[in-house]
């Protein structure tokens, strides 16, 4: 079983301004001259890692990763204004400009993988193939699923309790409106207190087995005030995206080669989405990793995803033998 590369540092950082107020962080290691590979991170506010360059080999990717606006080393922290699906997929692409990539692969997982599917078909001349994980398609049954009684609830009853119990709901209010107050309300205790109840409800989730790494990783308290502000926000929204828009121009994909890894026990967002987009994608791969959950750092999960980015690589190395990007 393949296990992560491993860690690199990256050999260029900057921030890229964006619609005002944001700033983008953007680094880049790996091969300068090797095969472009934009890491698409989940949340939506969930930033990424040192540990999402280590899934490609750094002889063979340019591997560029970016904390999407208001989280990770992306600037103002948690801001909500100007953040929404669109605004993501365009800064996106302004990454790509901005760093003079002509074509380029992206490998994204859950909220990421959402992002990978909007920004290809805006723009699916630019996309060389696709490495999509945990897939995540925001369909209202998607999000009904998560934050509501009926759904993941019943296979957590004890975590489902502690978050509603933290959502001190009022009246008609639903989970997502509960947490919105809770969020922006005056009492800083009480907006911590829900943030971290927000992110230790999905963290939780994610895995099939217990992982306190995962858990720390998520609770951290930088990380859990954008990912419970921003994922709130987005959520509440219906992800500023009308009902099932990212699946009506899947035949802008249809070419594209990809593959989707998704864990037979995710409970986060359950198979039935890999499946659906499998089916309405022909130039996909699809792989059920067997135990496994939502996380892309379970080691099924993690050996998929690598073994993918292997294949990919070879199936793309004669556009760039001596052509670079």
């Amino acid at each position: 079983m393949l296990a992560l590369y491993p860690d690199i540092k990256p050999y260029k950082t900057q921030h890229l301004s964006v619609q005002p107020p944001h700033q983008l962080y953007i680094e880049e290691s790996g091969n300068p001259d090797g095969i472009p590979v934009l890491f698409v991170h989940g949340g939506p506010g969930g930033g990424c890692s040192p540990k999402g360059r280590c899934f490609f080999d750094p002889d063979v990717y340019r591997i560029i990763l970016f904390d999407q606006r208001g989280c990770g080393r992306s600037t103002p922290h948690a801001c909500l204004d100007e953040n929404h699906t669109l605004a993501l997929v365009d800064d996106m692409e302004a990454i790509r400009e901005h760093l003079g990539v002509h074509q380029w692969m992206l490998f994204g997982g859950s909220w990421g993988s959402t992002l990978s599917l909007v920004y290809a078909q805006r723009y699916p001349k630019r996309v060389l193939a696709m490495i999509l994980r945990g897939i995540f398609l925001c369909r209202p049954q998607d999000l009904q699923w998560f934050y509501a009684e009926g759904g993941a609830s019943r296979l957590f009853p004890d975590y489902w309790q502690e978050f509603d119990e933290a959502a001190h709901r009022q009246g008609d209010e639903n989970w997502m409106e509960a947490y919105h107050r809770q969020l922006h309300g005056d009492n800083e205790l009480a907006r911590m207190s829900a943030a971290k109840a927000w992110c230790h409800w999905e963290a939780r989730c994610s895995t099939l087995r217990p992982s306190h790494d995962l858990e720390a990783q998520i609770m951290d308290t930088h990380s859990a005030v954008a990912m419970s502000h921003i994922e709130n926000h987005f959520f509440l929204n219906d992800v500023f995206l009308l009902a099932q828009r990212q699946l009506e121009n899947l035949d802008a994909i249809a070419e594209i080669p990809g593959v989707i890894v998704h864990g037979r026990y995710d409970m986060i967002c359950p198979l039935d989405n890999a499946q659906y987009l499998h089916e309405r994608w022909p130039a996909s791969e699809l792989l059920v990793v067997r135990e496994a959950g939502h996380s892309a750092f379970e080691p099924g999960i993690t050996d998929a995803l690598i073994k993918a980015t292997e294949e990919i690589a070879v199936l793309l190395a004669r556009q760039f033998n001596g052509e670079g990007a």
